[in-house]
């Protein structure tokens, strides 16, 4: 159980760096600070949030994978790890990007990433 729990912290913490990583310089852009970066500056700005990501995702794919004698196939890891991606997603573009509202098809779309993970789940 406790693989389980630190399973689903750490890939939760991991989102948080891969989802900076992914559009925090288009934050970055939309204040004016990195308006004037060349792409390969971006593109290591980048690498460098990613690289906390993956110190992450890595031991925790690892700690909860069965055949480490963790709590979850690979399938299972695969559909949590995109259920707390898109969460994760979703918050920090709420905070970060106020413009982008949340709307109906956002949220079937939420329950559908919700149902994935109960037939994953299941026996």
């Amino acid at each position: 159980m406790q693989q389980g729990i630190w399973t689903v912290l750490m890939l939760i913490y991991s989102n948080v760096f891969m989802t900076l990583a992914w559009y925090g310089h288009l934050k970055l852009q939309e204040m004016k600070i990195s308006t004037g970066w060349p792409l390969i500056l971006i593109i290591l700005f980048s690498w460098g949030i990613a690289f906390f990501e993956y110190c992450l995702t890595v031991p925790a794919n690892r700690i909860g994978f069965a055949g480490n004698g963790g709590p979850f196939n690979l399938m299972q890891l695969k559909v949590i790890q995109e259920a707390i991606s898109l969460t994760i997603f979703t918050i920090i573009v709420h905070f970060l990007f106020q413009g982008q509202p949340l709307q109906w098809n956002h949220l079937a779309a939420f329950g559908c990433l919700i149902l994935a993970v109960f037939f994953v789940f299941l026996k």
